[in-house]
């Protein structure tokens, strides 16, 4: 299956970034989230109103934000973006990998917030994943699976280092077949 992501390409206050972020395509298919949006820092004031720049002529005026604040050392009232002020609130109850843009158009539109540190392959995966409709993993979920899949790239590329740096594998040889030995025909087969 192949999901269309619309990417984000608006640029950042103050800076020559690019917002990033994905949206799932317009579906009637409802998922756990709308999205995902990969910032550059925790700085929330700094943030946010490229984030919601870019997000407006899709969702239209967004007037509320809700994060959890413990991903974010500052979580002020109110952020000023270009014509008009979204107020943010914060709340603990909320997954803490997820940030709720409030719209008069939309309504309530949900995105991961991928941690401005992760590896650009691993933002990425999860940019991509945020954005697939009906999907039901939560930010939560995914934020934990991309773990995992870290932890499991980072064990095979020991694994390769290993085999590189030691003159081979730490595994034992696999032993060979027995010259010799009798096969078995199975039902079916005539060849000897």
């Amino acid at each position: 299956m192949t999901t269309n992501v619309e990417r984000g390409v608006a640029r950042a206050f103050d800076s020559a970034l690019p917002t990033r972020f994905s949206l799932t395509p317009k579906t009637t298919l409802a998922g756990q989230l709308d999205g995902a949006w990969w910032p550059y820092s925790r700085d929330l004031p700094t943030e946010l109103p490229s984030l919601v720049e870019a997000l407006e002529g899709r969702l239209g005026r967004i007037t509320r934000a809700m994060v959890n604040p413990t991903r974010w050392p500052l979580v002020p009232h109110k952020v000023s973006v270009t014509g008009h002020t979204v107020h943010v609130g914060w709340f603990t109850e909320l997954d803490p990998d997820k940030i709720i843009l409030l719209s008069y158009n939309v309504g309530r539109f949900d995105l991961l917030v991928i941690p401005p540190v992760t590896e650009p392959a691993a933002a990425a995966r999860l940019l991509a994943a945020a954005a697939i409709p009906g999907s039901v993993l939560t930010a939560g979920v995914l934020m934990s699976d991309e773990a995992a899949t870290g932890r499991r790239m980072r064990d095979t590329r020991s694994s390769e280092d290993t085999w590189e740096n030691d003159g081979g594998s730490s595994l034992p040889p696999l032993r060979h077949p027995v010259v010799g030995a009798r096969m078995i025909p199975l039902p079916g087969n005539t060849r000897r």
